[in-house]
């Protein structure tokens, strides 16, 4: 095997007297593509700091191969808005390189991206920015490129696309994502960051999950045995004075091991335990839609659309990004008006949204007032807990309850945010992207608790898994304004829908 391109090696680095990495080690080789997954605020993201160079280890070795090109594009990423979108894509121009062809290149990646070159690069959506910036990224032709949540924003086209540029890039790729199905298709490594240490498997998140589960099987026959023995030892080590006088000194340095190797043992994290306030029962009908339109300017997201969700279902609401999904739902719950057409809304509903930008969290308040402002007390359906314990249903120490909302990772305040809704009674929950930056086993159980739940669900989400394991029905955009209704989730969909056709790209909504 060749020499890796980086290699970490004894690395420790922490904030405050919160380790992030504990005397970790991990290479990257040519060509593969690793799949970064672990619990939100394990340190992901300021391990592709480290990565890349951006910050520096506490302790332990960075190697580097000589003339490496590390490029990185972050969950949020920065652009330049003074030019237009190709002169973005393709940064300042470097005469040093004699990169003769990457105009070429730039063009090619527009063209897939169904960008416009000369539009200007200001006002854009989330979307179309990372777009840019992931074609800014691949354009460059690193040997290593660092992605934090590439699929946050992108749409299913833009998943897609970016699935196959990575299959055929020749640079390796450190990838944080909780899109489970992007890393089936994508990775060929996956790594998972566990309290500081870093644990490999070869091959993608399937069969991470397959490797996984046989290895802490295997790590808990082998502490059972190990149990056993100390158990043993310990009985041997309490017997009367008579054994006390005999007993062999080896045998008893063996026990003290023992106890020093129990005590330094790694046991499995605690889970989140999600529990949901499901309110008051609603009627059987939640919303009525017949032949709803809605138009904004010349454009027309809704065009006489009709539909009744009644008590009980669980929604996928998908679509390219500027399809008019918000559109649509805030028409779905009466909070926006149609231009034409009629909506009915069912009897006694209690709508909790979830808000995929975040925009529901106050920065400087704390994690105690987000969730119960003004008292120590949630109360979930019929039992009432102490704010502190509610916390730490969702993995929050007691010291952070006084913490400001600005102190925590993407997938902290996503998690915030969920223990905020399920702290609401609500008969409607409304999921708006949900998934982004929630750690996978978070999401499964989100999944669980979202399949067991009686009242409704709409769901706004570009994470295929997640639809296929949560939703009974999709309402897709079908172009032009035009929605139609499927049973089932997103594999369903897919198998249902009509050939798609060639249209221009959509504008935000």
């Amino acid at each position: 095997m060749s020499a890796p391109l980086i290699s970490l090696s004894q690395v420790h680095l922490a904030f405050g007297h919160h380790p992030l990495l504990d005397h970790a080690d991990l290479s990257i080789q040519e060509g593969e593509r690793i799949g970064l997954i672990g619990r939100n605020g394990a340190g992901k993201s300021s391990l592709l700091k480290l990565l890349s160079g951006a910050i520096h280890a506490d302790d332990g070795e960075r190697r580097v191969r000589s003339g490496l090109r590390i490029r990185t594009v972050e969950q949020e990423p920065e652009i330049d808005e003074s030019g237009n979108i190709h002169e973005a894509v393709a940064g300042p121009l470097d005469l040093d390189a004699e990169d003769w062809s990457k105009p070429a290149r730039v063009d090619a990646l527009l063209e897939k991206l169904g960008l416009d070159g000369n539009a200007a690069a200001t006002g854009l959506s989330g979307g179309t920015r990372k777009r840019i910036a992931l074609a800014r990224a691949l354009a460059d032709e690193p040997d290593l490129l660092l992605l934090d949540e590439p699929t946050n924003h992108l749409d299913f086209d833009g998943i897609n696309w970016l699935e196959e540029a990575l299959r055929q890039a020749t640079c390796a790729v450190v990838i944080i994502t909780h899109d489970r199905r992007f890393l089936d298709a994508v990775a060929t490594r996956i790594v998972e960051l566990d309290r500081g240490q870093l644990l490999g498997f070869p091959g993608n998140f399937s069969q991470w999950q397959q490797h996984k589960a046989q290895w802490l099987e295997s790590q808990r026959l082998e502490e059972a045995r190990f149990d056993k023995l100390l158990a043993q030892e310990e009985v041997w080590i309490r017997k009367g004075v008579e054994a006390r006088r005999t007993r062999n000194e080896g045998r008893v340095r063996r026990l003290e091991q023992l106890r020093v190797e129990r005590a330094q043992r790694r046991d499995l994290q605690g889970k989140v335990n999600l529990q949901l306030d499901q309110g008051e029962r609603s009627g059987k009908l939640v919303a009525e839609l017949e032949s709803v339109s809605k138009t904004f300017g010349d454009r027309t997201v809704i065009r006489d659309y009709s539909t009744a969700i009644m008590r009980g279902d669980r929604i996928g609401i998908i679509g390219p990004n500027g399809a008019g999904k918000t559109t649509l739902l805030k028409i779905m719950l009466g909070e926006l008006a149609p231009d034409s057409g009629t909506v009915r809304l069912g009897s006694k509903l209690q709508v909790a949204y979830f808000d995929q930008m975040r925009a529901q969290l106050d920065e400087n308040a704390t994690l105690a007032d987000v969730i119960s402002p003004g008292s120590e007390w949630v109360e979930i359906g019929n039992e009432r807990k102490h704010i502190m314990s509610y916390l730490g249903d969702f993995l929050f120490a007691p010291a952070r309850a006084g913490s400001p909302v600005s102190s925590l990772s993407g997938g902290e305040r996503a998690r915030l945010l969920l223990a905020r809704l399920f702290a609401r009674p609500a008969n409607i929950l409304v999921l708006d992207e949900p998934t982004n930056d929630l750690d996978v086993e978070t999401l499964e159980l989100l999944e669980s608790l979202l399949q067991e739940y009686s009242g409704t669900v709409l769901l706004v989400s570009h994470d295929r898994a997640f639809l296929d394991n949560v939703v009974t029905q999709t309402i897709a955009s079908e172009g032009n304004g035009v929605w139609r209704d499927y049973v089932g989730g997103y594999e369903d969909w897919l198998a249902q829908r009509p050939a798609p056709a060639t249209t221009g790209a959509a504008s935000p909504a």
